[in-house]
């Protein structure tokens, strides 16, 4: 049995962030390090079962692939060596195959000089926190499980991973539909994982496709791994030039998804996720929906319209992996384009995500833009303010004090969450990085504007204090 948290201290530094460990490469992720992680895994299994181990297509990441796969079979575990893939691809096949665990060299959206590792459990969701404390104590304690010559772990190459993922993915959709409205779509891959899935999928499904930066390639030349609006300008411009009905992009590893409508706008997280969580909620006549604390009040009015139940949850794809099982939920999902297709699989899936926003427009009959525009609106504005770990429990605590005095209702299900008559704050601190995320919402920009302000304003107060008093102890 794995040890549990009642079994280990929490003397360890935390290495594990919101979804797995973030690191610079030849900083904190050098060999010895990476290898060591391979011997903690091992050691949490007790030197037994199948990992399935995967990667992207960062520089460093079939040197990081060799180095934890050489660290497991040298301490008993067997590998199943998958190759490149997205995230969601390899977390399909552990529940396909049985597997013990999964593990995904990537960084997902982080830039070009790191690098990571994402663990996923038997269930094909992310190890909840007992098995993360369980794996960083043993790091901390280098107290390895070891296996002799004679019971060292066997490894093989499985090429059908894809195979498997992409058939699932068109079992689950309309394929004959698709293929008779054969819509023009335009897929920008962002030179991540999605450039082995995405086309052929988009094209088995009966697509016309276009595509942009589908060359694999971990420098990322085409453009940042992350999709946001600003770094698919190019993606935007060609959904009008080609007249198509939909763009489509990917950040590094395929767990989210990014839509452009066919006028060539930007479609928000939380916009696509009351899209696809409408059109769920009408096809099943009512259900569950699961999202997280960062999503907008559009996701609780489409939600309530279509006679759902809304369920809301701390921000991260295991906490909404949990509540989707929990809940027996129909669809789940946050505002980073991370949405959750659970006949399918209980993990956040780009790929799935497009097929059923192709799908979504083909049953319609309406251009994206129309279907958008029925939708509620509100304004969003976020950013983020340097939060160094020192400081992070004694600025949260004064934050939601001051926040307490001030607004109507305060949920602290993650960070501090402030409603107000016409909008809502929330702080919340960065589970991969030395930052406070700044979440605002309003009916208008203005007002969205200014509550950010606001919350960045009382995050710098309070650390600008509290630095204060620590140099004057100092």
């Amino acid at each position: 049995m794995p040890p549990t948290s009642e079994s280990t201290s929490r003397t360890a530094p935390r290495l594990f962030g919101t979804d797995g460990i973030r690191q610079v490469v030849g900083k904190e992720m050098t060999p010895v390090f990476v290898a060591e992680v391979g011997s903690a895994v091992s050691t949490y299994l007790q030197g037994e079962g199948e990992v399935l181990v995967a990667r992207d297509f960062r520089t460093s990441s079939e040197a990081v692939a060799r180095l934890l796969t050489g660290a497991l079979l040298m301490n008993g575990v067997s590998v199943r060596e998958m190759g490149v893939m997205p995230t969601p691809c390899l977390q399909f096949n552990i529940r396909a195959l049985g597997a013990s665990m999964g593990l995904t060299v990537t960084a997902s959206h982080n830039p070009t000089e790191f690098n990571g590792i994402k663990f996923t459990g038997r269930e094909g969701i992310e190890l909840p926190r007992t098995a993360e404390e369980a794996i960083e104590q043993t790091l901390y304690k280098h107290d390895f499980v070891r296996a002799s010559w004679d019971h060292v772990g066997s490894s093989h190459v499985d090429p059908d991973g894809i195979d498997r993922y992409v058939g699932s993915i068109l079992q689950h959709t309309d394929v004959p539909a698709i293929r008779l409205a054969k819509p023009v779509v335009v897929l920008d891959p962002g030179n991540g994982t999605s450039a082995l899935t995405s086309p052929n999928l988009l094209r088995e499904l009966g697509c016309q496709l276009i595509t942009l930066n589908a060359n694999p390639d971990g420098h990322f030349p085409g453009r940042p791994s992350e999709p946001n609006e600003e770094n698919l300008w190019a993606l935007r411009k060609a959904v009008v030039g080609f007249g198509a009905a939909l763009g489509v992009a990917h950040d590094g590893d395929a767990d989210r998804v990014a839509f452009v409508d066919e006028k060539g706008a930007f479609l928000p997280g939380d916009v696509a996720m009351g899209l696809l969580a409408k059109t769920r909620l009408a096809e099943r006549k009512g259900g569950v929906v699961v999202t997280s604390v960062t999503s907008s009040t559009l996701i609780e009015d489409v939600v309530k319209g279509g006679g759902g139940e809304l369920v809301i949850t701390r921000s991260g794809s295991l906490p909404v992996a949990r509540g989707i099982l929990e809940h027996q939920a129909i669809i789940g999902g946050e505002e980073n384009g991370g949405y959750y297709w659970p006949e399918h699989q209980v993990a956040r899936d780009g790929p799935m995500s497009s097929a059923k926003m192709v799908e979504l427009l083909v049953h319609s009959g309406r251009p994206l833009s129309e279907l958008v525009a029925e939708l509620p609106r509100y304004h969003l504005s976020k950013t983020k303010v340097p939060l160094r770990p020192l400081l992070r429990d004694r600025v949260l605590a004064r934050v939601h004090a001051d926040l307490a005095a001030e607004a109507n209702r305060l949920v602290s299900v993650d960070g501090h969450k402030a409603y107000y008559d016409d909008g809502w704050l929330l702080v919340r601190p960065s589970g991969t990085e030395p930052i406070c995320r700044i979440f605002a919402e309003g009916h208008t920009p203005e007002r969205a504007r200014e509550l950010m302000e606001r919350g960045v304003r009382l995050v710098k107060e309070e650390v600008d204090h509290l630095s204060s008093e620590l140099t004057a102890i100092y």
